[in-house]
């Protein structure tokens, strides 16, 4: 089945938590190229606000309410707990849908790999939500390491740390590492792709996973060090008990350095209820930019707007452009993803 581009691809979004109500319906019911139908959550107050924000969309219980519509969608989005991506991924597929998966893409690289056989036997697509290769601050790192003005990059150091001393929701809250829960599968999905984004394989060599606060049952404070076939030598840092934050970037190289602080903003912009079409969408203030140079000869470097509608425009074209037979690529090959699963599967043996 392929998608007609004269009208938008049908589309179902489950789960109104963080990702459904802040990263995916937003940027969905902003882009012309899609209509949101249907979402589903069983919490009264996100059906309350679900129902506000996307008056067009159906709201159902659960996922397998959006399963049964399947024949009246073309794509469903899944921003539900990481133990359920495999399983719902699959059905999805099986069921004719198109499927974006939210990270991490699953919990065992295994079930990745057969969830990727299965969409290419299936001639569906089948991507994976790792916005923030669309952070402004990480397209601002990717240009300046195309320009090779830092030289022979040999260090590369990142950091997710936060103050979140409470788990405050309940399925992460019960969540085990078995069950995607802890840091490592939240943040560090992200500090691990975009490391093997800009320098490509790698091999973690060092791994400290800890649980700091009180009922964390997986992990939630996190350092790996990476080394990269390409000779660089990676540093990640995720935290959520974290009082004082480090750079979120920090380069070192032959020929200079750069230092980043802050975090992207599109996040608490949605949150604070602007919209990806609003003109201030995606764009840093400028005291945040980062520095650039060697000590006593620094320079400011103002960051990149970020464009997380990129992701869903990709989605879009290769879609309309005839799925999975299509020559365009998607926005996120699956295949990244899964290698990501294989460094955290390292990374716990280590630990």
């Amino acid at each position: 089945m392929t998608t007609d581009s004269n009208r938008p691809i049908r589309t179902a979004v489950a789960g109104f938590g963080l990702s459904g109500s802040v990263f995916h319906a937003p940027l969905l019911a902003a882009d012309p190229a899609f209509s949101l139908l249907a979402i589903s959550t069983s919490d009264a107050e996100r059906r309350a606000a679900a129902s506000a924000r996307h008056p067009g969309a159906r709201i159902v219980d659960t996922p397998a309410d959006i399963l049964e519509l399947a024949g009246e969608l073309d794509l469903l989005v899944l921003g539900t707990p990481p133990a359920t991506h495999y399983p719902l991924a699959k059905a999805a597929l099986e069921a004719g849908l198109d499927v974006v998966v939210d990270k991490p893409f699953t919990v065992r690289s295994a079930e990745g790999e057969e969830l990727i056989r299965l969409a290419a036997e299936l001639g569906r697509v089948l991507t994976v939500f790792q916005n923030r290769r669309w952070d402004g601050d990480y397209l601002t790192v990717r240009s300046l390491l195309g320009s090779g003005i830092l030289g022979t990059v040999t260090r590369f150091e990142s950091r997710f740390e936060r103050w979140s001393p409470v788990v405050a929701k309940a399925w992460k809250a019960a969540a085990t590492a078995d069950d995607g829960g802890g840091v490592l599968f939240d943040l560090g999905t992200h500090l691990l792709d975009q490391a093997v984004q800009l320098f490509g394989p790698a091999t973690v060599t060092h791994a400290e996973l800890d649980a700091r606060r009180p009922g964390e049952k997986a992990d939630d404070d996190v350092f790996l060090a990476l080394a990269h076939q390409s000779g660089v030598t990676s540093h990640l840092w995720m935290n959520m008990l974290c009082a004082q934050q480090g750079p979120r970037f920090r380069l070192l190289g032959s020929a200079g350095g750069f230092t980043k602080q802050g975090v992207d903003p599109q996040e608490p912009f949605i949150v604070a209820g602007g919209s990806p079409l609003d003109p201030d969408y995606g764009v840093e203030d400028r005291d945040w930019a980062g520095l650039l140079g060697r000590d006593g000869h620094l320079d400011r470097l103002p960051t990149e707007r970020g464009t997380y509608p990129e992701f869903y425009r990709v989605l879009a074209a290769k879609i309309h452009d005839g799925g999975a037979a299509s020559a365009l690529p998607v926005p996120v090959d699956p295949a990244g993803p899964v290698d990501v699963l294989r460094l955290i599967e390292q990374a716990r043996s280590l630990a």
